[in-house]
């Protein structure tokens, strides 16, 4: 018996160092990790939900819904509706942009758009397995060395535009009380690219683009060019778009302001911002002010 108890002790204690050994992951508080899945390519994403502290769901009130009469049910207050912030390079970006929001945007539902989670094993991405998506999703053009152009398959983004609109955004819709025509789409660098290109591509998919140090070459400037200058698919109904870049991002300062200058001259109903320059910053140093400045911006245009 007593034998037992010991061998009983030994096996709690091992349990126990074990479970010490194996902290638990931090979570962003309310937040929800949804699997979804690209009714076209058949790609895994995940979506990363982040709802404001104060939002009921409207199934604790159907509980009680039974109980009370038509005339109670139709006096009972309308369920607020969000604003949303949609952004890619998910893994990246979700805890910076939930700090940011939590104090200067506290009302909005954040949606985090994941990397394609089954790439196909028999390509060798290397270390850029886990975001190797994102070279094919966020680009609009080609890739100029034909090895690298077969391994990611660059420019797609049409294609990843077509799974936003058709899959990604009717399931938050559907999911989560939206409010109308008050999204956001936030980008940085290849994702601040994909914004751009939505953005004259297809205005009215979102109502405020916040794309930071976009990565933007010649060729991609050209291309943007030959979206502005095709037939009009939509007219813009109010695009208000933001745009930084780091001071010291000199390589591609001046395609920047190329592509702001473009965007003045394309469309009378976009609210341009301007370039805001990041002092003292790179492309990886800018982008905690990024998201501040950007947030900053956005509750200034929701407030009016």
């Amino acid at each position: 018996m007593l034998l037992r108890l010991l061998l009983l002790l030994i096996v709690l204690l091992i349990e126990a160092q074990s479970a010490e050994a194996t902290p638990n992951p931090v979570e962003i508080p309310r937040t929800q990790v949804i699997p979804l899945e690209n009714s076209v390519t058949g790609g895994l994403y995940e979506l990363y939900v982040k709802l404001p502290e104060g939002y009921i769901f409207e199934s604790s009130d159907s509980e009680n819904s039974a109980s009370k009469d038509n005339t109670s049910h139709a006096h009972q207050p309308a369920l607020k509706h969000y604003p949303v912030i949609y952004t890619t390079d998910a893994d990246w970006h979700m805890d910076l942009l939930s700090g940011t929001t939590e104090f200067l945007l506290p009302e909005v539902i954040i949606v985090g758009i994941s990397w394609q989670r089954n790439m196909p094993s028999n390509v060798d991405y290397g270390d850029s397995r886990a975001y190797a998506s994102r070279f094919r999703d966020y680009s609009f053009t080609s890739h100029s060395k034909p090895d690298v152009q077969e391994k990611y398959q660059f420019g797609k983004a049409e294609a990843f535009l077509r799974f936003i609109q058709q899959d990604v955004m009717p399931k938050v819709e559907k999911q989560y009380r939206v409010a109308p025509n008050a999204n956001a789409y936030l980008g940085y660098s290849m994702g601040a690219g994909f914004g751009a290109y939505v953005l004259l591509e297809a205005p009215n998919t979102f109502t405020h683009y916040l794309l930071g140090s976009p990565s933007l070459s010649e060729n991609s400037l050209v291309a943007l060019k030959e979206l502005t200058a095709k037939p009009v698919k939509q007219q813009v109904e109010n695009a208000n778009v933001f745009v930084s870049i780091g001071e010291l991002e000199t390589s591609r300062m001046e395609v920047t302001q190329a592509f702001v200058a473009l965007l003045k001259q394309s469309q009378n109903n976009m609210t341009i911002n301007g370039l805001n320059v990041i002092s003292d910053s790179d492309h990886t140093s800018a982008v905690p002010e990024t998201f501040t400045s950007s947030i900053r911006w956005l509750k200034q245009m929701t407030d009016k």
